[in-house]
């Protein structure tokens, strides 16, 4: 692979800043792809822009990303058909039994309730990051915009809630993924050292705690608390030249006339969705356990070693599947209203499909230009032990922000920062901790992060807005993290 230095750098940040001063992400990730592949064609135009279109086709290539892209394309049209049904009509009239009771118990106490059940339900739902964003949009949009909480504070919720949680309760991809990582690098006990590494993991934690503080002392900070004050004042629950990531087709589809809202039409389907998941997992990754001791022993390793995408597209479709064989139960769709609101539903999640299409390419732009790699090159020569955690955790998080992908940013940094632990006799749990942690964090910053994508189309959100409102808040527990690794660095050390 040619070296291209500092190069290799540029096209992200570029995008990045194109994207959060023009409000333009896909006009901002098509330019940093661009630029990608003409410094990789010696500046030549011609052949810059014909590897760029080129580049776009070979996302397809990768059957994880195109599971991924039908994925998000399919669950357009399971909204629907839970809109449709009267199901999120029901579930709404549930909620709102709860919220009375709450509010008859303590006077203004609603807001916090439903704000809590959404982070709660997030954290749940720890075996997949989408599944969960996904969820927790679709299920409390409706109420949080009954009670004028803005859709920004809905996507921060939702995507704070969702990778930390798989993190720290790695029993799924995430944990799969991060194990066969550190086998790669020849550690004897890859379960173990995970396990170990979580009590150091103080990002992903600090996201949490920081959301619930912000909830319960319904306190915000930045344009968060502009946005609360917008919605609170004007009953906008997005600005004015906002664009939310899902349409208003969607979000206020109407429901059949003439038919009884139950919750259930909501419930069953995306309880599928969730219940599926393991099992998806379970299913792709059977074949590949070699050796295991019990039929329990061989589930662990199968949903371990199982396909991440596959899990999620063959969920959706199930879900989908289950839908409409209970809405035709109940004599609530037909046939064709069926394959109509499907189709309805995917035209409508296309402009997320090409997002996503975007996001994997500059992805794979910077794979190529060597972005992550140079980046931790640059600390080798002089980083002093004390500050190998703190230093592992920023180059983890600026990888993570360039690239928007935290296991590309796994992938990368294993590599390097044990090694450097070994190296340097520094606690292996605490740098494999400011590694994953270093991930999420500069996920969680980075706007074109695929999960911070999922959770502003799922909470119908305008996807910069989301990204600036919970800037503050992950700098918040970012920042603190550094301090304890530089505390823990010089007491290991």
């Amino acid at each position: 692979m040619e070296d291209y230095g500092f190069l290799s750098i540029l096209p992200p940040i570029i995008a990045i800043i194109l994207a959060l001063r023009t409000k333009q992400v896909y006009i901002a990730l098509l330019f940093g792809i661009w630029f990608s592949w003409m410094i990789m064609n010696n500046w030549n135009p011609l052949e810059g822009t014909l590897a760029t279109i080129e580049s776009l086709v070979n996302v397809f290539k990768s059957p994880g990303n195109t599971r991924t892209i039908m994925f998000s394309a399919l669950v357009g049209a399971l909204l629907l058909f839970i809109q449709y049904s009267k199901g999120v009509e029901g579930f709404i009239i549930q909620l709102n039994k709860l919220i009375t009771y709450f509010e008859n118990k303590q006077k203004g106490y609603s807001r916090v309730i439903v704000q809590l059940l959404a982070m709660f339900t997030g954290i749940i739902l720890f075996v997949e990051t989408s599944i969960s964003s996904l969820t927790v949009g679709t299920l409390y949009r409706p109420v949080f915009d009954k009670l004028k909480i803005p859709r920004e504070k809905l996507a921060y919720i939702a995507d704070s809630s969702s990778a930390p949680s798989s993190i720290l309760i790695p029993f799924n991809a995430w944990g799969a993924f991060i194990m066969g990582l550190l086998i790669t690098q020849g550690i004897d006990s890859p379960f173990s050292l995970m396990i170990n590494s979580i009590l150091y993991n103080f990002y992903p934690i600090l996201a949490i705690l920081i959301v619930f503080l912000v909830i319960t002392s319904k306190t915000d900070i930045g344009l968060m608390a502009k946005a609360e004050k917008r919605t609170k004042e004007t009953g906008a629950l997005m600005n004015e030249n906002a664009k939310p990531m899902l349409s208003d087709t969607i979000t206020s589809f109407e429901s059949k006339p003439g038919i009884k809202a139950k919750a259930y039409n909501m419930i069953v389907p995306l309880a599928t969705m969730v219940i599926m998941m393991p099992i998806n997992l379970a299913f792709t990754g059977w074949g590949e356990v070699k050796d295991s001791n019990s039929f329990f022993d061989h589930l662990f390793q199968a949903i371990g070693k199982g396909s991440g995408s596959s899990a999620v597209l063959y969920a959706v479709t199930a879900a989908i599947l289950v839908a409409m064989i209970l809405y035709r139960a109940q004599g609530i769709m037909k046939t064709k209203e069926m394959v109509d609101l499907t189709l309805k539903g995917i035209s409508e999640l296309m402009p997320l499909a090409l997002l996503m299409m975007l996001a994997f390419a500059i992805g794979n732009a910077c794979d190529l230009l060597g972005t992550g790699k140079y980046v931790a090159a640059l600390s080798k020569e002089w980083l002093s032990p004390e500050f190998l955690p703190a230093i592992v955790f920023i180059i983890s998080s600026f990888i993570a922000f360039s690239t928007g992908t935290s296991w590309g940013t796994f992938a990368i940094m294993m590599a390097i920062s044990i090694p450097m632990a070994t190296a340097h006799s520094t606690e292996l749990p605490l740098v494999v901790a400011a590694t994953l942690g270093g991930g999420v964090f500069g996920d969680h910053c980075s706007p074109i992060s695929d999960t911070s994508i999922i959770s502003s189309m799922a909470s119908g959100s305008d996807h910069i807005d989301h990204v600036n409102t919970q800037l503050p808040y992950a700098l918040i527990g970012g920042v603190l993290t550094i301090i304890a690794y530089l505390i823990l660095g010089f007491l290991f050390v």
